[in-house]
């Protein structure tokens, strides 16, 4: 058994940071919650595909101010996130805002200046895949604490 913190972001609790981030995604949660709750587990992959389509549409209207707090929530998916987490930041937002396909009149890059650090080594991981076949690997963060400090030893 690993010993996680208790403050360890999982797919249970991921959403409310986000949605404190960009009140204006709740309505598309709430969409999502009535149409797939009764079909436990809850395809949250289709939610964080609805959230890059919905950051793109903000992206094309001009409408970035609530990026900076965006994607310092995906930056603690990231970080702060368990397997689940982490993987869906990178395939489900990440991979999502980089499919041109949701692009009309911007180009995925406009996004890389609010990424994170890790979100934007993960950015280019995805990047890497689409463009030369190299597989995305979850190496970049080691779960682990600080036994003196009891804290992740990267925050």
């Amino acid at each position: 058994m690993t010993d996680l913190p208790s403050n360890v972001i999982d797919q249970d609790n991921m959403f409310g940071p986000l949605l404190e981030a960009d009140p204006s995604f709740e309505p598309i949660w709430e969409e999502f919650l009535t149409d797939w709750r009764d079909e436990p587990p809850m395809p949250l992959y289709l939610a964080l595909g609805d959230l890059a389509r919905h950051l793109t549409a903000k992206l094309q209207a001009g409408d970035t101010e609530a990026f900076s707090d965006v994607f310092r929530v995906v930056e603690r998916w990231h970080v702060e996130g368990d397997t689940y987490v982490r993987q869906a930041a990178t395939i489900g937002v990440l991979e999502g805002l980089q499919n041109t396909h949701n692009h009309e009149t911007t180009k995925p890059e406009q996004f890389i200046p609010w990424l994170g650090p890790v979100s934007r080594r993960y950015w280019d991981k995805v990047d890497a895949f689409w463009n030369q076949g190299i597989l995305i690997r979850d190496d970049d963060v080691i779960i682990r604490t600080d036994a003196k400090k009891k804290r992740w030893p990267w925050i």
